[in-house]
């Protein structure tokens, strides 16, 4: 080969180079004003020693907008916040509210008490169509760095999806992108500048990334979000079954111990408790002292996929001001609340 051949080829390999990480930053300008930064207020347990304590505490996430009012993120961001502000781009901040919130799948729906004014959107994609080896980027607020940048591959897939259950819907994409706290709820975006996926968690020993991050799906986020619309409850809950559940004495074979409930969210009002109480059992964390749900508009709650399914078709079909009625065990007596 000789050297005007050799030249040739370095130039068009540094021109490929070139026009990709020109592209990578020209779809990084595009996409980052549809990004946000979440500032929650939520509840907090805290224990020193033989003291627990209940604190507010402040909590911090990205999104991403879909329209002038509504906007994704992740489930663990604002599931439980009794507060939630919407920081933009230019530092406008709008205070928002939940619409609707899967915890199992992490993908949530919030609503600006107020529109953007010529707000920037991005569209999701069919990350059916992902493929391992596929370039990503996620735009986030790692640490509250926010609309920072960091990029890599699909590096998997995982599926764990149930088409009728959402409580045990599941797919997420793997990535080795940089994803660190405060990632959480933001975008990965394709080459296309399109979403392929809600920034989850990653997995780690230390705290920090080890080039393991997960996405939800954008396909999953659609379905869950947009087709089954279950209204967000406002609670955080584990279920108790066999052994962990004969040592609270419950008048059933499982329930779901309340851990924290948002006063303004729609179990919050009919009275819903939380506990205030921290306890570890089999190496779990608890807290205790709150209401555990026996069932709900009459679906009692079973360890099984059929009581979720049925519990979700009630939730499913409620609206605004449909009728809501929960039993809880409370103090060691059945409660009834509703409205």
């Amino acid at each position: 080969m000789n050297a005007i051949k050799k030249l040739i080829i370095i130039n068009l390999i540094l021109l490929g180079i070139t026009t990709n990480a020109q592209s990578l930053s020209d779809l990084y300008a595009e996409v980052n004003p549809a990004v946000v930064v979440i500032l929650t207020e939520q509840k907090e347990v805290v224990s020193s020693g033989k003291i627990t304590k209940t604190v507010t505490s402040g909590g911090l996430g990205s999104g991403f907008m879909i329209s002038d009012t509504q906007i994704v993120t992740a489930a663990h961001v604002v599931q439980v916040a009794e507060k939630v502000d919407v920081q933009f781009l230019d530092g406008e901040i709008i205070p928002a509210k939940v619409i609707s919130s899967y915890s199992t799948a992490d993908v949530a729906l919030i609503e600006l008490i107020w529109p953007r004014k010529n707000a920037v959107v991005l569209k999701m994609a069919d990350s059916d169509q992902v493929k391992i080896g596929e370039k990503v980027f996620v735009v986030g607020a790692p640490y509250g760095l926010g609309h920072s940048l960091s990029s890599g591959y699909v590096s998997g897939i995982i599926k764990d999806k149930e088409d009728q259950n959402p409580f045990t819907n599941s797919e997420y994409i793997q990535t080795d992108a940089a994803i660190n706290t405060g990632n959480s709820g933001g975008p990965m975006i394709n080459m296309k500048g399109e979403v392929i996926g809600v920034v989850s968690n990653i997995l780690t020993q230390s705290g920090g990334f080890q080039g393991i991050g997960f996405a939800s799906s954008s396909n999953i986020t659609k379905d869950l979000l947009f087709e089954k619309k279950i209204i967000w409850n406002g609670t955080d809950v584990i279920p108790l079954t066999g052994k962990i559940a004969q040592i609270f004495n419950l008048p059933q074979e499982s329930g779901l111990l309340v851990q924290r409930v948002v006063k303004v969210s729609p179990f919050g009002v009919i009275g819903v408790e939380d506990g205030d109480i921290e306890m570890t059992i089999n190496g779990e964390k608890l807290i205790v002292g709150g209401d555990i749900i026996l069932s709900i508009n009459g679906v009692k709650f079973e360890n099984s996929d059929q009581s979720l399914l049925e519990i979700s078709k009630v939730l499913g079909i409620r609206g605004e001001n449909t009728p809501l009625e929960i039993v809880v065990f409370r103090a060691g007596k059945k409660v009834t609340l509703g409205r």
